[in-house]
């Protein structure tokens, strides 16, 4: 049997009340907190400036994310570029392609998306393959990886990433406390942000769980001990995870 009071999930609140956090926190009487451990800001025009990228060099550009759309065109505004009508546009979903309608007239003959919706950049080779004479702009974060960008090199196009935002760790006040039996986490920079916070941090009896391999490995990494590996073909959801540990120690039980 084990005992967790106060559980702190490393997200936003959830908005809908229907969520499982909620369920898990009415069925054991689990007191829920919600904290960003990371949060995203936009670079700065002399941050992106020392990447020495020339946005109207390129003839396309890439995004991924909702985010890399708003710092792309806040950055232009701020250098007072005017992007030509032919700029082409390749997003990862038709949601993200249809929030363009923001910044740019929408038309679909230079906004590019995959048929399917798993968001993955992978599923946008086809086509950018078939538009492989343009010259490509990833507009990505700082934790962005290499391995789009080399496979896009493979394929002969020519591609150059470029930061628009980061990653930064949300700081937490010295008197806040953090009393917490369980912490979550969803990516390797919140257990960074983890850290940074709190530099001497000690896990004890402190029940650690973590989302993907590369969090559970940052977790790891750190020194700390990963109870709960959540991301796997046999716990997929976090919730899940947690749900299922919870059951097999018997948390809270009388």
């Amino acid at each position: 049997m084990l005992k967790i009071k106060k559980m702190l999930v490393s997200q936003p609140k959830p908005t809908s009340e229907k969520s499982p956090y909620f369920d898990i926190a009415s069925k054991y009487n689990v007191q829920i907190d919600f904290k960003p451990f990371i949060k995203v800001e936009g670079l700065s025009l002399q941050e992106f400036r020392a990447q020495r990228i020339e946005v109207l060099d390129f003839t396309a550009v890439i995004f991924t994310a909702k985010t890399a759309i708003d710092h792309f065109f806040r950055l232009c505004d701020e250098m007072r570029i005017t992007i030509p009508e032919t700029m082409k546009y390749f997003c990862v979903s038709e949601k993200i392609a249809l929030y363009l309608q923001k910044f740019i007239k929408y038309r679909k003959r230079k906004v590019f998306f995959p048929a399917t919706e798993t968001s993955k950049v992978e599923e946008l080779l086809p086509q950018i393959k078939r538009h492989a004479d343009e010259k490509y702009l990833y507009a990505v974060s700082d934790v962005c990886k290499d391995s789009f960008i080399t496979t896009l090199q493979e394929n002969n196009i020519n591609c150059t990433k470029a930061i628009f935002y980061k990653t930064v760790s949300a700081e937490f006040s010295k008197d806040e406390a953090f009393d917490y039996d369980m912490l979550v986490f969803f990516s390797p920079e919140g257990i960074n942000s983890l850290l940074k916070n709190f530099p001497n941090y000690e896990q004890g009896e402190t029940i650690i769980a973590a989302l993907g391999s590369k969090t559970a490995q940052a977790v790891t990494n750190a020194n700390l001990r990963l109870d709960i590996a959540a991301g796997t073909p046999q716990v997929p959801s976090m919730t899940g995870a947690i749900e299922a540990f919870f059951k097999e120690n018997k948390v809270n039980k009388k």
